[in-house]
């Protein structure tokens, strides 16, 4: 016995047929091509990477920011504390009194240039930041190119209003355009190169605390030091540590030197890129010999 036939089922029009499937034809083998551009990062997508991360975070305005206060702060309670004195100025050169702000000031600086780096390897974040940029050298490139367009920017823009607030409040002598220059381009440049300086120990180190401590006590340490040398077998070793010291090498634009000798003019700040070269150096080689 057979079984009956089964009659198709009745087709609507213009209803789609389901007795037989489609057969799709097989695609042409090859490789997934992106519609989208793709192409190799170079410098500047590094660079605005490093531009992201350094203004997103809330330690750049912190640092930064107590920066600025104590630049503005302290430059006008001293120039208002010498008007109160009626002390005569005629001879004082009157940018002279910005340099207290910018001793102070730097000290956020040399702050914020550990961190930039030393911050990565204490979060772990380093690795995420050579997966994206596989260039060692690369990435430290566009931290220091970052970092010290920022803070000569800040520091440059804050001392020269400093500069003519106290120059509106108080007489003295009338500074000239070196004296300008020095006072405002010439500190900036050297507040950021020794906040670069921070940055290449901070790579060495790879401990933020610890790079933080090692650059105070460079920056603190031998004009401490050399206060509490009186014997006189350390004289020769005492006068170099006031020449130069940072203290006294910021006080070299500002005409506000420790010492009459030693260092001045512009060359505090080739003494500091000549340190500073040599630090990003041994960088540069701890980046490519270590692993993360």
């Amino acid at each position: 016995m057979t079984s009956p036939a089964i009659p198709p089922h009745p087709q609507a029009p213009g209803q789609p047929s389901f007795q037989q499937p489609q057969q799709w034809a097989p695609g042409p083998a090859g490789p997934y091509a992106s519609p989208i551009p793709v192409r190799d990062p170079g410098l500047g997508d590094a660079i605005a990477s490093e531009w992201t991360k350094i203004r997103s975070v809330r330690s750049t305005m912190w640092t930064l920011g107590v920066m600025v206060v104590l630049l503005l702060g302290v430059g006008l309670l001293t120039a208002f504390a010498v008007s109160a004195s009626d002390a005569d100025l005629d001879d004082t050169p009157v940018l002279s009194l910005g340099f207290f702000g910018v001793l102070l000031g730097s000290i956020c600086v040399i702050t914020l240039g550990v961190l930039t780096i030393a911050s990565e390897y204490g979060t772990g974040m380093i690795r995420t930041t050579l997966t994206a940029c596989p260039s060692r050298a690369r990435v430290l490139i566009a931290k220091s190119v970052v970092f010290f367009l920022l803070s000569f920017t800040i520091t440059a823009v804050t001392t020269g209003i400093v500069a003519l607030l106290q120059t509106a409040m108080l007489g003295g002598a009338t500074p000239t355009g070196g004296d300008w220059l020095r006072a405002t381009v010439g500190v900036a440049l050297y507040v950021a190169m020794l906040g670069l300086l921070s940055l290449a120990l901070g790579a060495l180190i790879r401990h933020s605390a610890g790079a933080i401590t090692i650059m105070i006590a460079v920056v603190l340490l031998p004009l401490v030091l050399a206060m509490f040398m009186f014997s006189p077998t350390l004289a020769d070793l005492q006068q170099a540590l006031f020449e130069y010291s940072i203290p006294n090498q910021i006080g070299a634009f500002y005409e506000a030197s420790v010492t009459t000798s030693g260092p001045s003019g512009w060359e505090p700040l080739l003494i500091i890129s000549g340190v500073t070269a040599v630090a990003m150096f041994g960088a540069f080689a701890s980046l490519e010999r270590r692993d993360v």
